[in-house]
């Protein structure tokens, strides 16, 4: 019995463990706009370029699939894609990583990061590169999405997970973006969500 024991013991452990990680997402929206313009979106992407140095660092496919994970949840939530000038709303991603210095962590070392993403009509990337003796550095991911007013190009929505996946490929790299998206999109604005239109009897 106490064998059983031990293997419930630790089941239910691994499940506390795995609920531990699940994606939290964070989002910041302006009070005196509302999403629930957006009935038609595009991606906000047509002014935005690649640094010379960025495509040795980026993985192109994974950013294709973020995009592809956003535009499902976006079709779920009855917002359709249009043109750039038809379109409500502009959506903006990113995708990337960095070296961050944690202080609780005393050691010397160097370390280089690169990350790049979408935005609205500019495509950002950043690097480093530093000797330190006093924090250790850390390799701190992000994924994000912004939503924004195609005509005046207003920021209406930002959310974003912390988790690194630019390191992952092929199925793992899916699974773990669209994890991501998902934990986005469950706090997406409820007025935003279409309603479906009851059916009228004769």
């Amino acid at each position: 019995m106490s064998a059983y024991r031990n293997l419930g013991i630790l089941a239910a452990t691994a499940a506390v463990a795995l609920s531990g990680c699940a994606l939290q997402a964070r989002t910041d929206s302006d009070a005196k706009a509302s999403v629930g313009m957006c009935h038609t979106y595009t991606f906000g992407d047509t002014e935005q370029k690649h640094p010379d140095s960025a495509p040795a660092f980026g993985n192109p496919l994974n950013e294709k699939r973020l995009r592809e994970a956003i535009q499902a949840k976006l079709n779920e939530r009855g917002m359709q894609p249009a043109t750039e000038s038809a379109a409500d709303c502009a959506v903006g991603y990113a995708i990337g990583s960095r070296l961050a210095l944690d202080d609780a962590y005393p050691r010397a070392g160097w370390g280089w990061s690169w990350g790049m993403g979408w935005g609205w009509g500019r495509r950002g990337s950043f690097g480093s590169l530093a000797w330190d003796s006093g924090p250790r550095d850390y390799r701190e991911g992000r994924v994000s999405v912004n939503l924004y007013n195609a005509h005046s190009h207003e920021a209406l929505w930002h959310a974003y997970v912390d988790v690194d996946v630019t390191r992952l490929t092929g199925a793992e790299a899916e699974k773990r973006i669209n994890e991501a998206v998902a934990a986005i999109f469950a706090k997406f604005p409820a007025a935003a969500v279409a309603t479906a239109t009851p059916a009228v009897k004769s």
